[in-house]
This record gives C-alpha cells, sequence and structure tokens, in this order.
C-alpha cells in the first residue's frame, strides 16, 4: 500500500489527492512507453485487443484511452448543463464495451502516431483540470451515477484502463525487443 502524507492508499483512489496521484503516475509511464516505440510499428495489429482473441495496434490503444478520456468529460459536460446522458455512449449499451473500443480505434484511425499522443496528453490534462476544478465531496462524497461516484467514473476510464493499456503495451514492446 501506497502512503500520502502517512496515511495508507488503496490501490483504488478514495479522495481528488489519490485519483490525481493515481492518474499522473500513470500516464507518466504509459507515454514514456509509448515514446519510446517506433512510429513504422504503431499501426501492426500484434496488441492484445479488448475483444477476447482480437489483436489491435499501439494506435489503437491511444485511442482507446483518448475515446473514454473524452467520454468522461462529456458525461460531465451534459450533467453540468442538466442534460441527459446516455451511458456509456449513445448507441451503446455496458454490454457492448467491445464494439465501443472497436468505434474508438476507427474514430482516429487515420490519425498520425505523434498527433495521437498529443491529443492523448490534452485530453489527460483536461480531465486533470476537471479533477482540480471539483471538491473531494463532488468527487468522492456524493453519488454520481447509479451507485458510483464522479471520481469511482473517472478513475474506471482513466487510470485503470492506462494501466491496463500500458502491460499491453509493455508485453508488445517486449516481444519486438524494445525494453
Amino acid at each position: 500500500m501506497r502512503k500520502i502524507h502517512n496515511k495508507p492508499v488503496s490501490s483504488i483512489p478514495q479522495s481528488k489527492e489519490e485519483l490525481e496521484l493515481a492518474i499522473n503516475s500513470i500516464f507518466d509511464k504509459l507515454m514514456a512507453d509509448y515514446r519510446t516505440i517506433p512510429v513504422e510499428l504503431t499501426r501492426e495489429r500484434n496488441v492484445e485487443g479488448n475483444i477476447k482473441g482480437t489483436q489491435v495496434s499501439v494506435c489503437d490503444t491511444v485511442a482507446y484511452l483518448i475515446g473514454w478520456g473524452k467520454l468522461v468529460l462529456k458525461w460531465h459536460r451534459l450533467k453540468a448543463q442538466g442534460l441527459p446522458v446516455e451511458f456509456p455512449e449513445s448507441g451503446f449499451k455496458w454490454n457492448q464495451l467491445g464494439l465501443l473500443a472497436e468505434h474508438f480505434h476507427e474514430q482516429y484511425a487515420d490519425w498520425k502516431y505523434e498527433a495521437l499522443l498529443k491529443e492523448l496528453e490534452s485530453t489527460v490534462n483536461e480531465l486533470l483540470s476537471l479533477i482540480s476544478s471539483l471538491s473531494n465531496y463532488d468527487l468522492y462524497e456524493t453519488t454520481w451515477y447509479d451507485k458510483w461516484t464522479l471520481g469511482r467514473m473517472i478513475q474506471f476510464n482513466t487510470s485503470s484502463p492506462m494501466k491496463n493499456m500500458r502491460s499491453k503495451v509493455r508485453r508488445f514492446k517486449k516481444n519486438k525487443g524494445l525494453l
């Protein structure tokens, strides 16, 4: 267990401070991994996909993270305006997350690798700004969607998938002799 200011911290963020730390720490490691992959390898479909038995590209993993980050920002913007939100996204149900992942891949299929990395960085910065603008109460002390707090919804769709993608990207790098 990590400690923040001498308090034990679980692996699941329980506060605004822990959420910011969770995102920042995994994001920095993930970006370091992404930046060491030669661009000519980034469209090879040799990374474990989100649908069992599928292979995606490194670019697809970046698109996936951008897609979820932008969804979180969209959810918050709509709810803040008092507008209805279709979770997880219009046209998709929670049991169709593999199809939603493919949608994200298609959405960014024509983007260059460097542009994808910049977009991911921009999206994560927007998410961190959002978190910074909210109180711990807003993030962790009130239900936001179904039984979940906003902080938990952000974590489900940022630091958790970043950790998952980092392990897949590192496996890809190991198989390519890049580690």
